[in-house]
C-alpha cells in the first residue's frame, strides 16, 4: 500500500502517520528525514542539498525529486510506503507522478485531513505553551497556514481529478480520526 498524507500545519498528520505505518506495517517517508539521510551518508546529492540547506533556502525540487526516486526504489519501500509532507506543490506532484511511472509504481490513496483553521491556530498556539517551542506562537502558525494554502492545497484538485483523493476531517480524538482514515483504507 502506498499512501500520500496532506493536510495543514497543527492537523495532527505525524501522529496518523506513525498509526497508518503501525497498522499496516508500511515505512514512514518524510523529506526531512530523506534529506538528513542525504546529507548525514555525505551522497553526491546530500552535499548538494547541504548547500541550499546551509544557505537558508529550500531544496530544489529536481534534487528533492532526484533523492526520492533513489529512496522509493529502496528494499524496504517494496512493501509500501507512506508519504508524509512530500509532495508539497503541483510541480513536485507532477515529479513524483513522472517517479513513479518510470520505477512501476502507483500511490493508492491520498488521504487529506482536514479541519477549522482557527482550530487548528488554536492548537498549535496550546501546543507551542505546553511544550516551548517557539515556532508555536499564533503570528508564524498563520504564516505557515497561508503558505500551506496557497501552495499545496491545489494538490487535492490535482489528485481529486486522478479519483485518489479522500478527505477526512482531522478534528476530533486520535483514535477517531485514526478510525477515519482506517475505514477509507480497509
Amino acid at each position: 500500500m502506498r499512501i500520500i498524507l496532506m493536510g495543514p500545519p497543527g492537523v495532527g498528520k505525524g501522529t496518523q502517520a506513525k498509526n497508518i505505518v503501525d497498522k499496516f506495517n508500511i515505512i514512514h517517508l518524510s523529506t526531512g528525514d530523506i534529506l538528513r539521510a542525504e546529507v548525514d551518508g555525505e551522497t553526491k546529492l546530500g552535499k548538494k542539498a547541504k548547500k541550499f540547506m546551509d544557505a537558508g533556502k529550500l531544496v530544489p525540487d529536481e534534487l528533492l525529486l532526484n533523492m526520492m526516486e533513489n529512496r522509493l526504489q529502496q528494499e524496504d519501500c517494496k512493501k509500501g510506503y507512506l508519504l508524509d509532507g512530500f509532495p508539497r506543490t503541483i510541480p513536485q506532484a507532477e515529479g513524483l507522478e513522472s517517479i513513479l511511472n518510470k520505477i512501476n509504481q502507483t500511490i493508492d490513496y491520498v488521504i487529506s485531513l482536514t479541519a477549522d483553521e482557527t482550530e487548528l491556530v488554536n492548537r498549535l498556539v496550546l501546543r507551542g505553551k505546553e511544550s516551548g517551542r517557539s515556532d508555536d506562537t499564533e503570528e508564524v502558525i498563520r504564516k505557515r497556514q497561508q503558505v500551506y494554502w496557497r501552495l499545496t492545497s491545489p494538490l487535492s484538485d490535482f489528485y481529486r481529478e486522478r479519483k485518489l483523493l479522500h478527505e477526512v476531517d482531522g478534528l476530533g480524538t486520535i483514535p477517531e480520526i485514526t478510525n477515519r482514515i482506517l475505514k477509507v483504507l480497509e
